[in-house]
């Protein structure tokens, strides 16, 4: 028969017709599986199909040929959520035995359906690689999660084409012979894919693969990323029936194809961790995605699933919300959302699945959450993606308080169960499960002894450098003739803390350690792809000064050069998914060279070095004493009579959790109200002390004196420029008159801060540009003046710092603009939720601290 769609249901009433006199339920199966055999020709062979049928002995025999013997079968993995392969699963299923030969000009799959039990002979699928002329394609850092899902994704998208194209043939975009082409290339690709996947045995999260492919196939790639794309574009559109992908899987399917179609005509490899489109790479990114690393988590941590429920919660999560952990599970995630928020949240969500394109993913943004009491949390929220081994993705996001959450006066923390009590390795798919020809003994008294010395050497030491340096001796007295650790600072830069010998007679110069070249995207060698998330990496041949690939593999190749090195394993030091640094270790004796039947101990070896020193960071920060004084220098406002009165704080998403910004609220002896808004020059604790005097001169001033604004703002100044001559600060100190039915007015002075912006009920919006002045710290002497402003009934007053608005490369002026457009949108709402609103517009991916005080006068 032809390879025409129609002729599918021609093949099962054919072989029913056949088998008739068979079991019923054989021949119902038999009709069945045809069907599918005989749509995978149609769609994959596009060849006449020749159907045979019959029954011996009770036993149905059926065989499915086609003329495309050099198009093999590419069998799928069970999984779940994979809209494509199902065909070949259900034969697999249902059939006694079946299996697939080619030979003489076609390519026969047969399957046999028995009706009784006796064991049949074992059957397989066989998966044929392409039998042509080919070229070696090398495969750097491919995480394996992420290629199941992006290879499940762009089969179902030429799917969806193809029957695009058969109901409506010539108004699909795409040319026939290109849609047959990308299929063709398709089939190749996954079915070369598979049978390298299939000599693996995963160490990482990430494979490397050496591949092959057509040598002459650069042409039928580049015209399968055009179809893929144009598909993808049309499922963005709704054309499809399929939805879109997400921005990891697309960027991935398109570093993989033009990896093989560059490296095809000559060019380069560029490994996955190093690719431009996967910049934002991390090492949650790169491993699938594993519940038990949620629960062993120390930040709080939520994931969801494509159907916006909660899937796994850790503790800390649970604890900061109110929840027990176990309670969330299956709950949507509004649930964790305060209601003005729930409607945008579901709106942005679906849009994200339905377009692919995203809002949020990556970046740091500052929004509120719901506790489960009805406050509302303030904390930073960050979402990666994660690909789990049968291809669903994973939302993950980790929930940071903005501010040290405050004591509960309720009961005492309990410990709660966590979602799975037991952490264990991911199951990886059977395509990557090699069996291992050597095993690892962690009780062999050589390796005993380097897992005992290392972590005793990590804990005998709250310095980090000492302790990483101790770690170094012991791997050079049992495993390498040198080696050599780089930390990450909380900045991002590499440093290399130490680098041992394992004979003491040979010097290290103190040039070879300190701060390394950054590990950018256009960063090239391995150290840098170990940095990114890939590894540990095994370099059987290490390259010569002249051949580094960049200023950071430069300084590596250097350190070889200088101490010498013929083979090398370079590891992450990765604790809960976060790359800590590195550490190559180095054998200079070609006769001894690393192999990988090293990797499997040096993953245990490095996991515990990595733990402890994350152990031994956390015992060098300061943390809890930054939170608590946070707490004490950022009170609640006052309760007023007829004013509303909110605050927030952000603090910067890249420094401490504490700065130089503070706003301030009080009541005076007179009853009138004060209010401050002021930064401080840094952002570290040390800002953060000169904003704490800062603060508290100004409210004796204020207290005490009870002066116009103006002539406050001068005491303060002459004050500072006597005790704290070296520091710098802006500031806005209002005071706020009126009530008991009198109007409301605002008295106020500006120290070269940003001025206050007044909003009214109509959406009439000014800023308060009146009683401006120098800053804090620059001349004392110079008067200061006062001025007044009205303030009707349901206006509002913001007063802000800069780092709500200020970007780099963006004028001031336009800044102002856009920030009085956006509160006159936000007049009529309640003042939390006009305080949120400013956050969430303006607060994502800010490098400055924000703080916001906002006043309301209402009639009642």
């Amino acid at each position: 028969m032809s390879p025409a769609p129609e002729n599918v249901v021609l093949a099962r009433k054919f072989v029913r017709s056949v088998v008739e006199g068979a079991a019923p339920d054989l021949v119902d199966t038999a009709e069945l599986l045809v069907g599918e055999l005989v749509t995978n020709a149609v769609i994959h062979a596009r060849t006449e199909v020749e159907v045979r049928a019959w029954v011996s002995e009770g036993r149905i025999h059926v065989r499915v040929s086609d003329e495309r013997p050099d198009r093999g079968l590419v069998p799928h993995e069970r999984h779940r959520y994979a809209c494509t392969g199902r065909g070949l699963n259900l034969v697999e299923e249902l059939a006694t035995c079946y299996g697939a030969h080619s030979g003489a000009g076609r390519k026969t799959v047969w399957f046999e359906l028995w009706p009784e039990a006796p064991a049949p002979p074992a059957s397989a699928w066989e998966t044929m690689v392409p039998s042509d002329r080919t070229r070696t394609v090398t495969l750097n850092d491919v995480p394996y999660a992420l290629y199941w899902a992006a290879q499940q994704q762009w089969e179902e998208l030429l799917r969806e084409r193809i029957v695009a194209a058969w109901g409506a043939p010539g108004r699909i975009g795409v040319w026939p012979r290109d849609l047959e082409a990308a299929q063709d290339m398709s089939n190749v690709i996954c079915a070369s894919m598979t049978c390298a996947v299939e000599q693996e045995t995963p160490e990482s999260s990430t494979l490397s693969l050496l591949v092959g492919f057509p040598a002459d196939a650069a042409a039928s790639v580049r015209s399968l990323r055009r179809v893929l794309d144009e598909a993808d574009a049309s499922a963005q559109q709704g054309s499809l029936l399929v939805l879109p992908s997400l921005p990891q899987t697309r960027a991935f399917r398109h570093w993989l194809l033009d990896q093989i179609a560059g490296q095809l005509v000559g060019e380069n490899p560029t490994a996955w961790t190093l690719a431009p489109g996967a910049a934002s790479t991390t090492p949650m990114e790169l491993a699938p995605w594993d519940a038990s690393e949620v629960d062993a988590s120390n930040v709080p941590t939520v994931a969801a699933d494509d159907g916006n429920r909660i899937i796994a919660v850790n503790n800390s999560a649970a604890r900061l919300l109110g929840w027990d952990a176990g309670e969330l599970i299956g709950q949507r995630l509004t649930v964790l959302m305060p209601e003005h928020l729930r409607r945008r949240h579901t709106s942005a969500f679906t849009s994200l699945l339905l377009t692919g394109e995203p809002r949020i993913l990556g970046r740091s943004i500052p929004v509120p959450a719901l506790h489960r009491d009805g406050r509302v949390i303030p904390i930073r929220l960050h979402i990666r993606t994660q690909e789990a081994i049968d291809g669903h993705t994973v939302f993950v996001a980790q929930l940071t308080a903005r501010t040290a959450p405050s004591e509960s006066p309720q009961e005492p923390p309990v410990d709660r169960p966590v979602t799975r009590p037991v952490s264990g390795p991911v199951h990886l798919p059977a395509a990557t499960r090699k069996a291992k020809t050597t095993g690892f003994d962690r009780q062999a008294p050589e390796w005993l002894a380097l897992f005992t010395e290392t972590g005793r050497a990590l804990a005998s030491t709250l310095s980090l450098e000492e302790g990483l340096r101790q770690v170094c001796h012991a791997l050079t007295r049992r495993l390498a003739d040198w080696c050599a650790a780089d930390i990450i600072d909380e900045r991002g830069q590499v440093e290399r803390v130490c680098v041992v010998h394992h004979d003491p007679s040979v010097h290290v110069d103190e040039a070879l350690l300190g701060r390394l070249p950054k590990a950018s995207e256009s960063t090239r060698g391995t150290l840098a792809r170990v940095l990114h998330g890939a590894g540990p990496l095994l370099v059987p041949d290490v390259s010569p000064l002249g051949q580094a690939q960049s200023p950071l593999d430069a300084r590596q190749l250097e350190l070889v050069q200088r101490l010498g090195g013929n083979s090398a394993v370079i590891a992450p030091l990765q604790a809960h998914r976060e790359i800590l640094g590195a550490l190559t270790m180095m054998r200079v004796d070609e006769q001894n060279p690393f192999t990988k039947e090293d990797i499997g101990p040096l993953v245990e070896l490095v996991r515990g070095i990595a733990l402890g020193v994350e152990s031994t960071r956390l015992h060098q920060r300061t943390r809890s004493a930054a939170e608590q004084l946070q707490r004490a220098l950022l009170p609640e406002p006052p309760q007023v009579d007829h004013l509303e009165l909110v605050v927030r704080y952000v603090p910067s998403s890249t420094t401490a959790e504490v700065g130089g910004d503070w706003y301030d609220a009080f009541v005076m002896p007179s009853g009138d109200i004060a209010l401050v808004i002021g930064d401080v020059t840094g952002h570290d604790l040390q800002a953060t002390v000169a904003m704490s005097a800062l603060r508290n001169m100004l409210r004796g001033l204020a207290v005490d004196g009870q002066e116009p604004p103006g002539d406050v703002l001068r005491r303060l100044d002459r004050v500072c420029h006597t005790l704290s001559p070296q520091a710098t600060a802006t500031c806005v100190y209002a005071v706020v008159k009126g009530g008991d039915g009198s109007p409301w007015h605002l008295h106020h002075s500006s120290a070269g801060h940003l001025p206050p912006l007044l909003i009214t009920e109509d959406g009439e919006a000014r800023y308060l540009d009146s009683g401006r002045g120098l800053m804090i710290g620059v001349d004392p002497d110079l008067p200061r003046h006062s001025a007044q402003d009205h303030l009707p009934l349901e206006s509002t007053l913001l007063l802000f710092t800069d780092g709500l608005i200020e970007r780099r490369g963006e004028p001031l002026d336009e800044a102002m603009t856009r920030l009085r457009r956006h509160a006159v949108r936000q007049a009529r709402t309640p003042l939390d939720v006009f305080c949120d609103e400013l956050i969430i517009k303006f607060g994502a991916d800010t490098t400055d601290d924000i703080a916001l005080l906002t006043l309301r006068p209402t009639g009642d």
